[in-house]
């Protein structure tokens, strides 16, 4: 099922700490990806159904340089399929020792009009990538061409990426701290939960703020808690 517009909007309002939070509740405890960070921390949250590519280690004899003369390469027909408003997601084995992509192959998915970018991987080019206004995410900076150490093999098949499972059709959603991957069937009831939490969250932020103990508070098992947080929704129009 296509992702909702409604649904996407309420995720580029909430944070991936409370979304991780959301997704325990449903019993989901590894949906963080590890290690991977913005390059442009500055951007707006990233949303988007998962396209992904993987890789697998690269053989020398496979892989020269000459490849990618082939208009069938697979990395740069993912780049040329991902649709617009889909994030894509690239298996680089959690290895950052060549790059997953350059920032001409980045910025031809901005053109197209996709959501964003992540790898476990490196990025070459990243203080470019980081100037562009697209969301993308990796390890580290990596210089090398892919081909020293990955072979690209696979479009839109399920893949890890920082450790966490990644189907076609999951929700990206990624913010200033990383990246979290929501099940495609979730996405719905995972973002109505998400925004309450941050409603909720926003609330205790300030009575702490204003030198309000958390006992009682958070979580409220006070009944003074749950009845100013209803009075502070209804002040707050949220």
């Amino acid at each position: 099922m296509p992702l909702d517009t409604a649904t996407a909007s309420k995720l580029k309002t909430v944070s991936t700490a409370t979304l991780c939070t959301a997704l325990f509740k449903h019993g989901l405890r590894n949906q963080f990806i590890q290690d991977v960070h913005p390059l442009n921390a500055t951007l707006p949250n990233m949303v988007g159904e998962a396209f992904t590519l993987r890789y697998i280690p690269a053989r020398e004899d496979l892989n020269p340089i000459s490849v990618f003369q082939d208009r069938t390469h697979p990395q740069r027909v993912a780049v040329e399929q991902c649709p617009a408003g889909a994030v894509m997601v690239i298996d680089s084995r959690k290895n950052a020792r060549a790059a997953s992509a350059g920032s001409i192959l980045v910025t031809r998915l901005m053109v197209r009009g996709a959501a964003g970018v992540v790898t476990d991987g490196g990025f070459r080019d990243s203080p470019e990538i980081a100037a562009l206004p697209f969301p993308a995410y990796h390890h580290r900076p990596s210089a090398p061409t892919n081909l020293t150490q990955h072979q690209a093999l696979d479009i839109n098949v399920p893949v890890g990426c920082g450790d966490v499972a990644v189907f076609p059709g999951d929700v990206v959603v990624g913010d200033r701290e990383g990246v979290v991957v929501i099940p495609a069937h979730l996405a719905n009831e995972i973002a109505d939960e998400a925004v309450e939490m941050t409603a909720f969250e926003d609330f205790v932020t300030e009575e702490v703020l204003k030198g309000r103990s958390i006992i009682g508070l958070y979580p409220p098992t006070e009944q003074q808690s749950k009845d100013d947080f209803a009075a502070w929704r209804k002040a707050a129009g949220r």
